[in-house]
């Protein structure tokens, strides 16, 4: 447990990066008004310089490292953690790990992660180049042979009785252990520690997946930048109907976050759905590709990396047909039901609760309202498809493998993610697909949107 005076650091530390943030303009006062009304942002809000980013993101890292760590070490009975990579074969948490800026491991890299009897962790690094803080070098210099046998001699001073490794049958990011470097610390390693080494991927996972209160203050912004570029794309800022088409509009978003020094983890998609189109039940997602005519409805999915916090947003647009001064009232009608369907979900939200349970209660809650929904959502956080209890995937709307079986913590993300399927009076009462998806988190009592939702149309003219 953490001591007293640590939790008073940490309040420090939280206010004062809350200051420095908003003084840095990572924490936008402007656009914190179009978050509360949960429907278009337009305006883009700031974005740090790349040379401003790492020492952000090093505040995060050392907050999570003193207060996060320790606690989740506990909780997963890890005693002592090895995080082991090499330049290119990089272990997947490991760079969630190390300080900014940072793009390969050096050579061979050693992490050691050691849960004292006070409840604090010594961060170790047995490197041939010294990390630096917040690491402390327990051995730095020597040829690769040199390094094991310091990595073991460490190891064994410490006497710990459960050392984890990253090694897993069912979750990537905790697998990261690659063959070659599990058989050399197995081999420099004697009969006694061999058989402390244990799987840390529950440890691994929790790191993963919980959002800490510095985190959870930088967010609204993250996902406020992937929403505002979504408002751009979706105008007539960059769409012309009957002239542009969905991969014009694809690309200019994805070149729009390459303006911002904003990496996407993949392309944008962007499709349309119109009267006389078919949209049937079976069809999973519904829409094709092509040239944007008036009448049209819009979809895009988008998702972005900033300041080691990933987002995921899909939002709906309508190309207004001559004569035309809004939505028609029947896509209007969709959209709701989509909010509703939206509500439904976080509902189910309960901490303890696995990802399948989640899913059956919110699917069973739909359709006793009478919505054809759809359910796929995800945690999300440093990664875009995140660790953590997943709820129904496109392909699967019953249990899901390994992921269904995680339960709900507070604080950790989530891709409210899924799709309504709404007869439309003004199609002749045509399917339409209504496929939203947006970040938020929650916090042990109710799911909060990280910068609001899609409550009105976005709307080409």
């Amino acid at each position: 447990m953490m001591h007293a005076n640590r939790r008073a650091l940490s309040a420090v530390f939280i206010l004062v990066a809350a200051v420095a943030l908003c003084l840095a303009g990572v924490v936008s006062a402007q656009a914190a008004p179009a978050f509360e009304q949960g429907r278009i942002i337009r305006s883009t809000p700031d974005v740090l310089p790349l040379r401003e980013r790492p020492a952000v993101a090093n505040r995060i890292l050392n907050d999570r490292l003193e207060n996060l760590l320790p606690g989740l070490m506990q909780e997963t009975g890890i005693d002592l953690w090895l995080v082991l990579a090499r330049e290119y074969a990089e272990d997947p948490v490991y760079f969630t790990l190390v300080p900014q800026p940072s793009h390969a491991a050096r050579r061979t890299t050693m992490l050691i992660f050691d849960l004292k009897a006070d409840g604090t962790v010594d961060r170790l690094s047995v490197n041939r180049y010294p990390l630096g803080e917040p690491y402390t070098a327990a051995w730095s210099g020597g040829d690769l042979d040199e390094q094991w046998q310091a990595l073991a001699r460490v190891i064994a001073e410490r006497e710990p009785e459960r050392i984890g490794i990253n090694v897993s049958d069912g979750w990537a990011v905790a697998d990261g252990l690659t063959h070659g470097l599990h058989q050399r610390l197995l081999g420099v390693l004697d009969k006694d520690l061999r058989e402390r080494v244990v799987s840390a991927e529950n440890l691994v996972i929790r790191w993963l997946e919980t959002r800490t209160e510095g985190e959870l203050a930088i967010y609204p912004q993250v996902v406020a930048l992937a929403r505002s570029v979504i408002g751009e794309a979706f105008s007539n800022q960059v769409i012309t109907p009957g002239v542009t088409d969905t991969a014009a509009v694809e690309w200019f978003i994805a070149e729009r976050f390459e303006e911002l020094d904003l990496p996407i983890w993949f392309h944008p998609h962007v499709n349309r759905q119109r009267e006389g189109g078919a949209c049937t039940d079976e069809d999973a997602f519904c829409g094709g590709s092509g040239v944007i005519l008036p009448g049209d409805v819009l979809h895009t999915d988008v998702g972005i990396c900033y300041l080691g916090l990933c987002t995921d947003t899909q939002e709906m647009g309508y190309v207004l047909r001559a004569g035309e001064s809004e939505v028609p009232a029947g896509l209007v009608e969709a959209l709701a039901t989509g909010n509703r369907w939206q509500d439904l979900l976080t509902d189910a939200f309960r901490s303890g609760r696995s990802g399948d349970e989640i899913f059956a209660a919110a699917l069973s809650a739909s359709r006793k309202a009478g919505i054809r929904a759809s359910i796929y959502t995800h945690p999300i956080g440093m990664f875009g498809h995140a660790p953590g209890p997943g709820m129904g995937m496109w392909d699967n709307q019953g249990p899901v493998p390994v992921y269904g079986a995680r339960i709900l913590h507070p604080n950790t993300a989530y891709a409210i993610e899924g799709n309504i399927k709404q007869a439309v009076p003004e199609w002749d009462d045509q399917n339409v697909a209504i496929k939203l998806e947006q970040t938020a988190w929650f916090d042990g009592e109710r799911v909060i949107y990280a910068a609001g939702r899609q409550t009105a149309w976005h709307v080409v003219r």
